[in-house]
């Protein structure tokens, strides 16, 4: 078992340090101020953890790029009415996972809509970066997350795979920190089980 899964398995990647929150801000105020530099420094800082996000819980390369592209479009549209009240990396998250939501209730709406257009939803062409992105573990790790209930899965993308803190998933899900320790306890034994019976 590689390291793929023993992240998935509860060791995450590096938190965002109170020192990136603090810099995000310093940018924030300077692109509110009418500098396009600093915003484009705040997108190069998160571009990555956000792409890396919306590819997990989309499966497909194509619409991720697309809803992180929109996620930094939303994000400067909205950047004059953003207040401090949570760091900006958790503001990008609420406007990523609610355009992920948008994308999957429409690709829902599209599959019943014909035989057809439901078998080109569901199995898309593999692009090459998709296929760059996956092989070995990492392929059989994306096929448990796609398995999972969307709750269980965007739980577990953001603090596993994506290292946010307990206290960061709680204000982008919009709940209390014990219901993200609660989801993401059910989330790893789902994904256990499902890894286990599939050859783990």
């Amino acid at each position: 078992m590689n390291n793929l899964w023993e992240i998935a398995a509860g060791n995450s990647l590096p938190e965002l340090s109170d020192a990136d929150a603090a810099e995000d801000f310093r940018l924030m105020r300077l692109a509110q101020d009418d500098c396009p530099d600093a915003f484009r420094s705040l997108v190069e800082r998160h571009q990555q953890r956000l792409y890396h996000f919306c590819y997990r819980y989309l499966r497909n390369a194509e619409d991720a790029r697309e809803v992180c592209q929109d996620t930094f479009v939303r994000a400067h549209a909205a950047m004059p009415r953003f207040k401090p009240k949570a760091r900006v990396s958790t503001w990008l998250y609420q406007i990523a996972l609610n355009l992920c939501r948008d994308r999957m209730r429409a690709a829902r709406r599209r599959r019943t809509g014909s035989a057809s257009e439901a078998a080109e939803t569901s199995c898309p062409a593999s692009t090459p970066d998709q296929a760059a992105m996956l092989g070995g573990d990492l392929a059989k790790l994306d096929r448990g997350l796609a398995a999972m209930s969307e709750k269980s899965r965007s739980v577990l993308v953001m603090s596993c795979l994506d290292g946010l803190s307990h206290e960061e998933c709680a204000a982008i899900l919009k709940c209390s920190e014990r219901a993200v320790e609660g989801r993401l306890y059910r989330a790893r034994r789902e994904l256990a089980a499902w890894w286990h019976a599939h050859g783990g």
